[in-house]
């Protein structure tokens, strides 16, 4: 129908453009109803349809695991971070040496996939936060990148899950993330442009300030060798 068709276009006109409909991850009411083992199942059967249909022979040796490993590693791997009970515990102390500068965890690697192809995003993050009387461990901002990271997503949308989570660990609101990334939908795919990367950023509290945040964006500049 051509309502149906004007819809279908719509919606590649978002995907292609990488945009963003909600600052939550899209999820089902019934989206952790079955087990992540019965999600390898179905997941499972439904990869090894789409590699029959584009005509691959799954009796060969090389291709006839391919389904299970790519079951197991959207559930178990990727895609791991859809499930809430796979968010990192985060554990705060006070901050009893009373350090009131901001604290920078700069050049997180970070592996994520767009929502809208399915293909890889790889980039960095940086994250800062200025303490309210609570700190975290350094990891822990590692872990937290990660867990947000490890979903289909959006990259504006990834900066605004890490910044809310932090806020909430820390009790504050001075919390900043930016994102350097390349999109393999727009390195390898589309435009196919290889030296394109892109930066997004969120900022919260003091860091909405240009004195704040000029100050973690000349920090995150700085070479760190050993």
């Amino acid at each position: 129908m051509k309502i149906d068709s004007t819809l279908e276009d719509q919606f590649d006109e978002i995907g292609d453009n990488h945009v963003s409909t909600s600052e939550d991850t899209p999820l089902l009411a019934n989206a952790f109803e079955l087990s992540d083992e019965e999600k390898i199942v179905k997941i499972k059967a439904n990869v090894s349809e789409i590699m029959e249909t584009l005509g691959l022979d799954l009796t060969d040796d090389s291709l006839k695991g391919t389904p299970n490993r790519v079951a197991k590693m959207f559930v178990n791997e990727i895609f791991a971070g859809l499930h809430p009970n796979r968010k990192p515990k985060s554990s705060t102390f006070d901050n009893k040496y009373k350090y009131g500068e901001m604290l920078v965890e700069k050049n997180i690697t970070l592996y994520s996939t767009c929502e809208h192809h399915f293909l890889p995003i790889v980039g960095r993050a940086h994250v800062a936060y200025i303490s309210n009387g609570t700190v975290v461990g350094l990891s822990k901002m590692n872990r937290i990148v990660d867990y947000f990271a490890k979903r289909p997503q959006v990259q504006e949308r990834l900066n605004i899950q890490i910044v809310r989570e932090l806020q909430k660990v820390l009790n504050t609101e001075d919390v900043a993330c930016v994102i350097d990334a390349k999109h393999l939908c727009v390195n390898s795919r589309g435009i196919r442009d290889i030296e394109s990367s892109t930066v997004t950023a969120e900022y919260g509290g003091k860091f909405k300030e240009e004195a704040t945040r000029r100050e973690f964006l000349n920090f995150i500049k700085l070479e760190t060798r050993f």
